[in-house]
């Protein structure tokens, strides 16, 4: 199984690691990147916490002018929670008055596997600041989102190896009205996935968040069943990205849309990472890309041994 990678950008700007051990101030300005503040707790040479860096951080730049935030390590992320940077964070509210994006826990495998990364309740920063319209969350662990309501985001992100089922009750007990994108990695149940297709029912039909135009259900260990419940669920058809990636989706799933209700509608249908096979991945393409979808069926692969769909296996998981 693949990991993840660092974060190339947030909200539309690059990517820049703040370099809070430098005493040199950056050369971006505050509102051309989006800051990663991270610290490493393995490395001898730097003894800084997440608290002493992002304190530097607000002397070096700008903090008014900060519209994007990436939270990296914040130290032994395996055992400290992710509310100890959110609180930072939000205590600095009244100078962060720009901010627009968030994303805690930017790490990759090699730094902390994505089900250790112990996280916490992140709407805590949806009340802090109104203005919000991107959140990403990388990490199930502990992880709690509490019913919201909030005017602004746009875009929902909540990247883990397995979703907590309340973790998704709580997203769709939540009045997001202005929510255009949301994207959830379901994951395993071996690492907090306890989520059914039954869960996802008040989100496939469509009412609960109007304005949605881009839906990932990704990396399940039930990628075929989602496909299934999807196939004639309401809410495709207010879609323009439909993204059922990185799980264990075969040639049942794929049949499944095939006979459901139209796709040409959209502008992508994003397959990648499954086991369908290549007669099967030519029907899907040659039914959608003539009428304009990209399709991603990149990245077919193989199942483990000889249990069939059993041995299929997620990108992400530990």
């Amino acid at each position: 199984m693949s990991g993840v990678d660092h974060l190339h950008e947030l909200f539309g700007l690059p990517a820049v690691d703040f370099q809070h051990a430098s005493g040199e101030a950056p050369v971006q300005a505050a509102d051309a990147a989006a800051w990663r503040i991270s610290v490493d707790p393995y490395d001898d040479d730097s003894e800084m916490t997440w608290e002493e860096a992002f304190k530097v951080f607000l002397e070096t730049v700008d903090p008014a002018g900060v519209r994007a935030l990436i939270v990296g390590q914040w130290g032994e992320a395996y055992e400290v929670k992710s509310s100890y940077a959110i609180d930072l964070i939000i205590a600095a509210a009244d100078r962060l008055t720009s901010l627009e994006a968030v994303f805690i826990g930017d790490m990759t495998s090699e730094e902390n596997e994505i089900s250790w990364i112990e996280q916490s309740d992140v709407t805590a920063l949806l009340n802090a600041f109104p203005g919000l319209l991107e959140l990403g969350v990388r990490g199930g662990t502990d992880l709690v989102f509490s019913p919201s309501k909030h005017e602004r985001l746009r875009s929902l992100t909540i990247e883990t190896g397995g979703l907590p089922v309340g973790v998704i009750r709580g997203i769709l007990d939540s009045e997001l009205p202005a929510l255009e994108r949301l994207d959830l990695w379901l994951g395993v149940s071996a690492y907090g996935g306890d989520a059914d297709v039954a869960d996802l029912a008040p989100l496939l039909s469509g009412t609960r968040f109007p304005r949605l135009t881009h839906l990932g259900l990704r990396n399940s260990e039930v990628q075929n069943e989602i496909a299934a419940a999807v196939a004639s669920a309401p809410v495709v058809a207010q879609l323009r990205v439909l993204d059922l990636s990185n799980g264990t989706m075969g040639d049942e799933g794929a049949a499944a849309l095939l006979d459901g209700q139209p796709l040409t509608h959209l502008e992508k249908l994003d397959l990648y990472h499954h086991f369908m096979t290549e007669p099967m991945e030519r029907r899907i393409v040659q039914a959608l890309e003539p009428h304009g979808v990209r399709v991603d069926v990149s990245e077919r692969e193989t199942p483990w041994g000889n249990r069939g769909i059993d041995s299929r296996y997620t990108s992400v998981s530990e």
